[in-house]
């Protein structure tokens, strides 16, 4: 016979259940890291897009709880520190831009050396992370810089030319000092005169300013951005490409210590973060022109002659590229071949074989 429990049971019930403790999430610090200030596009979303997804996440098990110490424009590395940084443990995780390591990282510059192919960052995205899978190369050279790679990252739609003084073709490069950021240098070789200049996004502006430089190669919503502008209010449209300069990095002995719970989610929402700022790219890119004319800039188009004899002019960077990577044991001409045939499937043939002797 079943007895009927009292309203005194049922309360003495309740009392020990939630006298058992609940157990509370492990949390972890994490130090996040980019030289680069928060305004700068990429940086704005690690911060509004890939942490709070993250923990989102992490919350619906409830197991793991991230502490998040983001430092910014230089707090604790400068913009070219961040590998160095990471590498050293100053910080946990970090968004490396691999335009300034191409001796350490030789086979992140795939999409620099094969520039007149694919305006697309979406498309690019996709492509590097696919190789990044299908060979080893580019993640057995972040395991030897001491991280681990989680997704590659395309912040620009297409590369353009930036100029103090109207510019219309070749002809108004010829001769001038133009301002780029490592392998995009290259694209001055076939044009006579032109001196290229290294420097950084954040520099690009006093280096206009100042003629240092006459002009500088770079994407429209840094221009906006930046407010490029005021010291360059000529662009020629060019579109060399989009290029992928970010790649999402984890320090190893910081990773090799996380659960399989927590390096799950970072490589799943790395990949999310590499789509997300790539589709912002692309969606930014017609408003930013529009600001950057709002702001006194003008627009001039490269005739579609001059487009194809400017690449034509380039030495062959992509086989350059292959050959060198080749040489040093690593499948530079597979890969070469396998992504070009990636962006080929999706639409982007170019205007010159890369892969050609």
């Amino acid at each position: 016979m079943f007895k009927t429990l009292t309203k005194g049971a049922l309360l003495a019930g309740a009392l020990m259940l939630s006298s058992i403790p609940v157990q509370a999430a492990e949390e972890i610090n994490v130090v996040v890291l980019d030289g680069y200030p928060k305004k700068s596009m990429w940086v704005a979303e690690l911060s509004n897009f890939f942490i709070p997804e993250v923990d989102k996440r992490l919350a619906e098990t409830g197991n793991y709880k991230i502490n998040w110490q983001e430092s910014y424009g230089g707090s604790i590395v400068k913009v070219k520190g961040v590998l160095d940084g990471i590498r050293n443990g100053l910080g946990d995780l970090g968004v490396v831009t691999t335009i300034f390591h191409s001796s350490k990282l030789p086979s992140q510059a795939i999409s620099a050396v094969t520039p007149f192919v694919a305006p697309d960052a979406r498309a690019i995205a996709k492509a590097v992370d696919e190789i990044a899978v299908e060979f080893p190369t580019m993640k057995s050279e972040l395991e030897a810089q001491n991280q681990v790679y989680l997704a590659t990252g395309v912040v620009l739609d297409s590369y353009q030319v930036f100029s103090r003084e109207p510019v219309a073709g070749i002809a108004d490069v010829k001769g001038k000092k133009v301002a780029g950021g490592g392998m995009n240098l290259r694209y001055l070789d076939g044009i006579d005169g032109a001196v290229g200049v290294r420097g950084s996004l954040t520099q690009f502006y006093n280096m206009l300013q100042t003629g240092l430089v006459d002009q500088a190669l770079l994407w429209p919503e840094a221009a906006a951005t930046y407010q490029l502008a005021e010291v360059a209010p000529y662009m020629l449209r060019v579109d060399f490409g989009a290029v992928n300069s970010k790649t999402v990095t984890v320090n190893k002995q910081f990773w090799d210590k996380l659960p399989e719970e927590v390096q799950k989610t970072l490589r799943e929402v790395a990949v999310l973060y590499r789509d997300h700022i790539a589709a912002i790219a692309m969606d930014r890119a017609s408003e930013s022109l529009e600001a950057y004319i709002a702001a006194g800039g003008s627009v001039a188009e490269i005739s579609a002659e001059e487009r194809t004899a400017w690449a034509k002019s380039i030495p062959n960077l992509g086989k350059e590229w292959a050959d060198k990577l080749d040489a040093n044991g690593e499948p530079g001409t597979d890969m070469l071949k396998a992504y070009l045939a990636k962006l080929n499937a999706a639409g982007y043939a170019g205007e010159r074989d890369w892969t050609a002797e």
